[in-house]
């Protein structure tokens, strides 16, 4: 069973400073309580910040580590009969970047420097490097739907 209408995706406006549609959708992904500003200055920050680290120009270390974090297969439950099944599945390019963008997030919230900024700073050095907390998830996820890609033919 299915929507009756799909919904139209909302169209956000490239970030002030660089132009960048991802940066503009990691900016809101940081905003907490609609204060915009605030992510704003906490995303610019921890990007300067890694790209002088990294050598790199800061779009340009964003979208790679963008793209070591997203994940290509994940795995979704379905019940088959009495039994549940985890079922790898391909993710969409879209949901690609939402997860990469959570993931990078939650792991730069869970590390010790002081302030968002740094901590943001620093996961994203690692993903760089493919290291890290958010790298980790995506190769974990990926070990996941290897693991249960027996069930695949339920998709």
């Amino acid at each position: 069973m299915s929507r009756r209408r799909v919904t139209k995706k909302r169209q956000i406006e490239p970030d002030v400073k660089y132009q960048s549609m991802l940066v503009a959708k990691f900016v809101n992904q940081i905003m907490e309580r609609g204060k915009k500003s605030l992510a704003r200055s906490i995303v610019y920050g921890a990007i300067e910040k890694a790209a002088e680290k990294a050598n790199l120009q800061p779009v340009e270390l964003f979208e790679k580590v963008i793209d070591k974090v997203k994940p290509y297969v994940e795995v979704r439950s379905r019940r088959v009969g009495g039994a549940t099944y985890q079922i790898p599945v391909e993710v969409k390019s879209d949901r690609q970047i939402t997860l990469a963008m959570r993931w990078l997030k939650a792991a730069a919230a869970k590390r010790s420097e002081h302030g968002m900024a740094n901590k943001l700073c620093g996961e994203m050095l690692e993903a760089i490097e493919g290291r890290g907390e958010a790298v980790k998830k995506c190769i974990d996820t990926k070990k996941m739907a290897d693991a249960n890609q027996a069930f695949a033919h339920f998709a």
